[in-house]
C-alpha cells in the first residue's frame, strides 16, 4: 500500500504628597489556510479513517552506516509516483514590504523613530538605593485601576528623566497606531488582515455592524449551549451518567495555551466539566490522555480547535481521538464540537459528520490573541467559569490603557519599561513570576503571546533585526528553590516580572499558623524578600499585583499584556501580528515527512527488486544522488527502525559496496 503523508498548511520629587489612583481615558479573508492535497483523506468515506503504518522493520547499523546505497536507488528506482522536482524558484520578496499604505498602521515613520534610539551611559545611570528615595519614586510612578482592584509597580525599574522625554515621540506614535488598529485599519500587511481581539470584549468598537453582530451572535451561542450542556439539555448518547462530565480539548499554541492557564486559574475545584487537554502530536501523551479518561470517554465532549482547520498536530490528535472512539463503538460525532473558520475542512468535516455544534473563529483573531474568542470562552463556560466577567475585565483594561499620557496607561508603561531593560533590541530576558499556584501557566501563556508577537527577524522596513524578549518563569516561592540563586547572583541578562495576588484565601478561611503569621503572609514575605534582594543586587523588576483571583482581574490582566506587545511593537517598528519563522519550521517539517515518504515509495517499489538481487548485487553507485540528504534519511531510517517500519542494511560500513538494504528484523540498539 501506499503512505499517507499530511503536509503543513500552513510583547518626583520628594515632595510630592502620595497619589494612587489612574483614572480610565475615555476615548474620543484572508482565505482560509489550505489544507494540503493530502488532507483530503480526511473527507474520505468513511471519514477519518486511520491508514495502516508500512511494514518495515529495523537495520543493523551503526553510525557508520553509509546510507548511499539508499541514496543510489532513490536516484535510479524509477517509479510513476515518484514527485516531479522543479528548480527552485526564487525566494520571494519580505512579504511585509508588500502593505497598503494608506491603509496600514505599518506605514513609513520618520527616520529618528524607524529604529531604537541609543541609551546612553549616562540616561542608564544607576538609580538611587535609598529607601526614602525609593519610596517617592514607588508613590510617583504606581499605577493602580480602583475598580479592578489592579495595581502596577515600576520603581525597581530605572528609567531616567531624560530617557522619558526621549521616548516620548515613540510613544504618542505607538498610542496613534493603537488607535488605528482599533478602528480596523490593516495590521498584519503580508496577510491584508486586521486585528481586532479588542472587540471581542466591546463589540461596539468593531469598525462596522456585521463585525459587531457576529461578535455578539457567537458569544450569545456560547452560553446558550454551555447552559444546554450543563443542565443535561444535550447530553451524550452513550454515557451511564446521562451527561456530559468531561471535556477534551484538542489544539495547539494558542489554541491551547490560553484555555489552559484560564482553566488553572479559574476553574472551581469541583467544575460541572472537568477538562484535558490534546495539545501535542505525541503519540505517548494522546495515550495517556485518552487512557485518563477509561469509561468517561462516553461522556466527553471533544473540542476541536483549529483556525485554518488543517493545523497538522491538531489533526493528528482528533484521528487518534476519533480511534479511540471507534474502538469503544461510539459514535464521535455525537460528541465532537469544533471551533475554526466557516468554510475550513474542520468546519465543513464538522457540518457534513453532524457533531453537536460549530463555533467560529475569524480571521481578524490571531492564535495568541484568541482567548477572548470561542478558543477561551467556550472551555471556560463549561468549567463554570463566569466569561461575561472575564470580557469586563479585559474592557475595563482596555477602556484605561487608552490614554496618550505614558504615566496613566499600564500597558504603555509596561512596554516603555520592556524597553529601558532591554535596550529595546531585546538585551535582557522577561523572567514572570507569579506568587500564585493558580497562576502557574501564565508564564508560558506570555511566552507564546510575547515572543511569537516580537521575535522578529526584519523590521517594517526590511531592515533586519532580529528582535525579541526571552520569556521564562516558575512560581513563587518554588523558584526559591530554583533558579533564584542565579536570578540574584549570576550572569545579569533578565529583569523579572512578579505577579502578587493580595488575597490568599476566601474570607474566613485563614488561620494562623503561628502567632500573627499565616501560611499566606510566608508567601508574601517571599515574593517581597525576593524583590529587594534582586535590586539591591542591580537587578530590576516590574510588579504587577491583583486583590484576587477572578474571571474580572484574569480578563484584565491578558487584556493588559496583549496591548503592552503592541505598544512596544510600534517602539521597535515590527509588525507583532504574524509569524513568519513559525511558518518557515512548519515548511521544513513537511520536507522532512516528504523526504520519507519518497524513502518509503521506493523501499516499496524495491520489494520485488531486493528478492532478485540476492547475494548483495545491490550495491552504490561512486557518487551520492543527493548529498544533502544523507544525515536527514539516515535519521529517518533510525525512526522508522525504533517504530518496527525501517529496513535493514548489512554489511562493511568501510566498503559501501558491500552493504545490502532489504527488509527484516533488526536490534534498535544496534542503530545508536
Amino acid at each position: 500500500m501506499t503512505a499517507t503523508l499530511f503536509s503543513f498548511s500552513p510583547p518626583a520629587h520628594k515632595s510630592q504628597k502620595p497619589s494612587f489612583i489612574a483614572q480610565p481615558h475615555n476615548r474620543q479573508k484572508r482565505k482560509p489556510a489550505a489544507f494540503s492535497l493530502l488532507t483530503s483523506l480526511m473527507i474520505s468515506s468513511p471519514l477519518y479513517k486511520t491508514p495502516r503504518p508500512l511494514a518495515f522493520s529495523a537495520c543493523p547499523i551503526d553510525h557508520g552506516f553509509d546510507p548511499r546505497p539508499l541514496l543510489h536507488l532513490l536516484a535510479t528506482t524509477s517509479l510513476s509516483s515518484r514527485p516531479k522536482t522543479d528548480p527552485k524558484p526564487p525566494p520571494p520578496p519580505i512579504p511585509f514590504l508588500r502593505r497598503r499604505p494608506l491603509q496600514s498602521v505599518a506605514r513609513e515613520v520618520s527616520a529618528d523613530l524607524s529604529s531604537p534610539p541609543p541609551i546612553t551611559s549616562k540616561i542608564k545611570a544607576v538609580p538611587s538605593r535609598d529607601p526614602i528615595d525609593l519610596w517617592h519614586r514607588y508613590v510617583e510612578w504606581l499605577y493602580q485601576h480602583k475598580e479592578l482592584g489592579l495595581y502596577l509597580d515600576v520603581s525597581r525599574i530605572g528609567f531616567s528623566d531624560e530617557f522619558l522625554q526621549q521616548m516620548e515621540p515613540r510613544m504618542q506614535r505607538a498610542f496613534e497606531a493603537m488607535r488605528e488598529l482599533e478602528k480596523g485599519a490593516i495590521a498584519n500587511p503580508d496577510e491584508g488582515r486586521m486585528v481586532g481581539h479588542y472587540w471581542l470584549r466591546n463589540p461596539k468598537m468593531a469598525p462596522n455592524a456585521f463585525l459587531m453582530q457576529q461578535i455578539e451572535k457567537t458569544l450569545d451561542s456560547i452560553c446558550a449551549f454551555a447552559d444546554k450542556i450543563i443542565s443535561g439539555e444535550i447530553r451524550p448518547p452513550s454515557s451511564p451518567a446521562g451527561r456530559f462530565t468531561q471535556i477534551l480539548s484538542v489544539g495547539i499554541g494558542g489554541s491551547a495555551l490560553g484555555p489552559q492557564f484560564v482553566a488553572e486559574a479559574l476553574a472551581p475545584d469541583n467544575p460541572p466539566l472537568k477538562i484535558r487537554f490534546i495539545d501535542n502530536t505525541d503519540p505517548a501523551g494522546i495515550d495517556h490522555q485518552i487512557a485518563q479518561l477509561g469509561s468517561e470517554l462516553a461522556s466527553t465532549l471533544v473540542i476541536v480547535i483549529s483556525k485554518s482547520g488543517g493545523t497538522p498536530e491538531t489533526r493528528n490528535g482528533l484521528l487518534e481521538v476519533q480511534k479511540a472512539f471507534r474502538e469503544a463503538r461510539l459514535d464521535f460525532s455525537k460528541q465532537g464540537v469544533a471551533i475554526t473558520q466557516e468554510g475550513s475542512l474542520l468546519d465543513n468535516t464538522a457540518r457534513i459528520e453532524g457533531w453537536v455544534a460549530r463555533f467560529p473563529m475569524f480571521d481578524w483573531v490571531g492564535g495568541r490573541t484568541s482567548e477572548m474568542s470561542a478558543v477561551g470562552l467556550l472551555p471556560a463556560a463549561l468549567q463554570g467559569i463566569d466569561i461575561r466577567e472575564m470580557l469586563a475585565g479585559a474592557a475595563l483594561m482596555d477602556e484605561a490603557n487608552r490614554t496618550p499620557v505614558v504615566k496613566n496607561n499600564a500597558a504603555a508603561l509596561l512596554a516603555m519599561c520592556w524597553y529601558w531593560a532591554t535596550d529595546g533590541v531585546g538585551a535582557k530576558d522577561m523572567v514572570v513570576l507569579p506568587y500564585k499556584d493558580s497562576l502557574l501557566l501564565f508564564s508560558r501563556y506570555l511566552q507564546q503571546l510575547v515572543m511569537e508577537s516580537l521575535g522578529k527577524e526584519f523590521d517594517l522596513d526590511g531592515n533586519r533585526v532580529n528582535q525579541g524578549i526571552t520569556v521564562y518563569g516558575n512560581k513563587g516561592s518554588t523558584d526559591q528553590h530554583a533558579y533564584i540563586q542565579q536570578l540574584r547572583e549570576g550572569v545579569l541578562n533578565f529583569f523579572a516580572t512578579f505577579i502578587e495576588v493580595l488575597r490568599d484565601r476566601p474570607p474566613g478561611h485563614d488561620w494562623e499558623l503561628e502567632p500573627g503569621v499565616t501560611c499566606g503572609d510566608y508567601l508574601f514575605g517571599m515574593l517581597q524578600g525576593t524583590r529587594s534582594a534582586l535590586y539591591a543586587n542591580g537587578r530590576e523588576s516590574i510588579t504587577v499585583t491583583i486583590q484576587e483571583v477572578t474571571p474580572r482581574s484574569v480578563g484584565a490582566v491578558i487584556a493588559l499584556y496583549e496591548r503592552a506587545v503592541g505598544i512596544y511593537a510600534s517602539l521597535v517598528n515590527i509588525n507583532a501580528y504574524h509569524q513568519p519563522g513559525v511558518e518557515a519550521g512548519k515548511k521544513a517539517a513537511g520536507e522532512v515527512l516528504a523526504l520519507q515518504k519518497r524513502v518509503l515509495a521506493v523501499l516499496n517499489a524495491a520489494r520485488a527488486l531486493i528478492v532478485s538481487m540476492a547475494h548483495g548485487m545491490m550495491h552504490t553507485g561512486d557518487r551520492c544522488h543527493c548529498p544533502e540528504e544523507i544525515e536527514m534519511i539516515y535519521k529517518i531510517i533510525a525512526h522508522m527502525a525504533a517504530n518496527d517500519r525501517a529496513v535493514i542494511a548489512e554489511g562493511h560500513c568501510g566498503s559501501p559496496r558491500s552493504i545490502k538494504v532489504f527488509l527484516g528484523e533488526c536490534n534498535v540498539d544496534d542503530l545508536y
